[in-house]
């Protein structure tokens, strides 16, 4: 086990070192950024081959763990040679992608070793004797944990779903629809959520557009794909509906306006992060649906995409409208997902 934790320590922090890069990123910044993580991979390199050592019947663990690490070690040197780059900022992109190859491989580890296990939550939940212990409970329900549907990398409409381990059917869950950013997919953005859908208990479904991105013009075949897949979870799962959350990062963010907005919407709250927004999208949303409806928008000071001063036209527009709006603007934040807020935001589901 202590050769174990050699490897598995170092890998650990050099995901959290990624993950430190993926939600301070800002282009003027990167040096800085890059200069404030330094060299975390440097005791991942040394330990990584360390595994090679181990007995047969660690062959899945060893299998895992050189997995994540070579993805690691892989995104580190993506992003170091990105300055040099003339697509520096896409170069950027495709070296964080690594980390949700890192991310799958690890994942079933939590199951037999308590660090990963631990990893896999925030932070401020890392301490909870009676959390681990109902995650890893013998004779859990079948089907729980992560699943991928119709959802591998490439594929278009279909999701990944998480159902916390320690799920029973003697309650209502709520429930968490993530939305990935544009030319994203769910596979990958599932795990800008499932810390919190892990540690607080809620069922999360990350799907993926059925085009290129979501269907923010012209035909909407996202919508009804959505409905499809909710009425799915729901077949199978005890879903809470009155804790029903449908958000997204981006064009993800975006497409809570366009779906969440019309008449018929099952999700009872909207969280839009990173968005774009047109006061039209207010005006032509069916006013009984607006009136009264929980919004918590989420927006970066220092978003280059999609400037701040449209987040606050959208707190404007839809208070007037009639909307319950809850506005977080972040001051360090740039176009990047606030993993941060995600605690703030099931509790703001569970309180309404």
């Amino acid at each position: 086990m202590d050769d174990v934790l050699a490897v598995v320590q170092p890998l650990l922090q050099a995901l959290d070192a990624l993950a430190f890069v993926a939600r301070h990123l800002n282009p003027p910044d990167f040096a800085a950024v890059m200069d404030a993580v330094g060299g975390p991979d440097e005791a991942l390199r040394a330990a990584h081959r360390r595994p090679d050592s181990w007995p047969e019947d660690l062959a899945d663990m060893r299998s895992r763990i050189r997995v994540a690490s070579d993805a690691a070690l892989a995104a580190f040197d993506g992003l170091r040679a990105a300055a040099d780059q003339p697509e520096g900022l896409v170069a950027v992109f495709r070296a964080l992608r690594q980390a949700t190859t890192a991310l799958e491989a690890l994942y079933p580890l939590a199951d037999v070793l308590p660090a990963v296990s631990r990893f896999f939550l925030d932070p401020a939940m890392r301490d909870d004797a009676d959390l681990q212990l109902r995650l890893t409970r013998p004779g859990r329900e079948g089907g729980t944990g992560i699943t991928h549907l119709a959802n591998d990398p490439g594929s278009r409409g279909g999701f990944s779903l998480y159902v916390p381990e320690y799920y029973s059917g003697d309650r209502a869950w709520p429930l968490v629809m993530a939305l990935h950013g544009g030319s994203g997919n769910g596979r990958a953005f599932l795990w800008s959520w499932l810390r919190d859908a892990r540690g607080q208990g809620a069922i999360l479904v990350s799907p993926t557009a059925t085009g290129r991105t979501w269907a923010l013009m012209g035909d909407d075949t996202d919508t009804p794909n959505l409905a499809r897949i909710l009425e799915d979870v729901r077949k199978r799962w005890r879903v809470d509906p009155a804790r029903m959350l449908l958000t997204g990062m981006s064009d993800g963010g975006t497409f809570c306006y366009v779906g969440g907005l019309q008449r018929g919407s099952p999700f009872t709250h909207l969280a839009p992060v990173a968005a774009t927004f047109h006061p039209l999208m207010a005006e032509m949303a069916d006013a009984e649906r607006v009136r009264g409806l929980p919004i918590y928008l989420v927006h970066g000071t220092l978003d280059w995409m999609f400037p701040v001063q449209i987040a606050r036209a959208a707190q404007r527009a839809l208070s007037a409208a009639g909307a319950r709006v809850t506005y977080r603007e972040i001051g360090d934040l740039s176009h990047c997902y606030p993993r941060e807020e995600n605690a703030t935001m099931l509790a703001w589901l569970r309180a309404r």
